[in-house]
């Protein structure tokens, strides 16, 4: 894969890995009630549930490939108005996310959070769906290239732990600042308004 392309590939793959959602809320649930080196167990569990997903996902894409061309271009079409839809869906959101629970039960065992974090990557639909549209706009029309699934993959995992490691990091004033609803409204909109972006330059691309 070409470093622009990478480039271009990151940007894009920004929005997903920073956006408020499940695997954000567990990461902030895990540094509140048990420190930072939880969040990070329990985010390299999410990584390489992130990176799995990628390879699952690109290889029934592939499977698509081969069945008919056609369907495949279909395939980038549906991604980039999928994008659109996901932008205007976010942007009009009003839900929140909610402090957790520090008096449920806790989970102590690095194993238990690993295993945790890994089923949430794995179970996550947004993300699911953001790689079926996202990754077929850098696959070539001949097929689905192993090096560049797993560079994609390990890219887009590389910054879901980064982003777990920042929620790690971070004071308890910062993540709770997180959770208000006024910086989840701005977080949104934001990631909304690019999701559109996105989704129209690959619109543009694909012609």
């Amino acid at each position: 894969m070409p470093i622009e392309t990478w480039l271009l590939f990151v940007a894009m793959a920004l929005v997903p890995a920073l956006t408020p959602g499940p695997a954000v809320l567990l990461a902030i649930s895990n540094s509140l009630r048990f420190g930072s080196r939880a969040t990070l167990v329990s985010g390299t569990g999410n990584a390489i549930g992130v990176a799995i997903l990628g390879f699952l996902v690109s290889f029934g894409l592939s499977a698509l490939l081969k069945t008919s061309a056609t369907a495949f271009e279909a395939v980038k079409w549906a991604g980039a108005a999928y994008l659109v839809f996901l932008g205007i869906k976010t942007w009009a959101d009003k839900s929140h996310l909610r402090a957790p629970d520090l008096g449920s039960n806790l989970i102590t065992s690095n194993g238990r959070l690993f295993r945790q974090a890994f089923i949430v990557a794995l179970t996550n639909p947004k993300m699911m769906f953001f790689i079926s549209a996202l990754f077929p706009q850098f696959m070539p029309h001949h097929g689905v290239r192993l090096e560049t699934v797993g560079i994609m993959s390990s890219t887009l995992a590389a910054m879901c732990w980064a982003n777990h490691a920042f929620i790690a990091s971070a004071g308890t004033h910062l993540r709770q600042l997180i959770l208000q609803p006024k910086s989840q409204t701005i977080l949104r909109r934001t990631a909304g308004a690019l999701f559109i972006g996105f989704g129209a330059v690959l619109a543009v691309a694909a012609r």
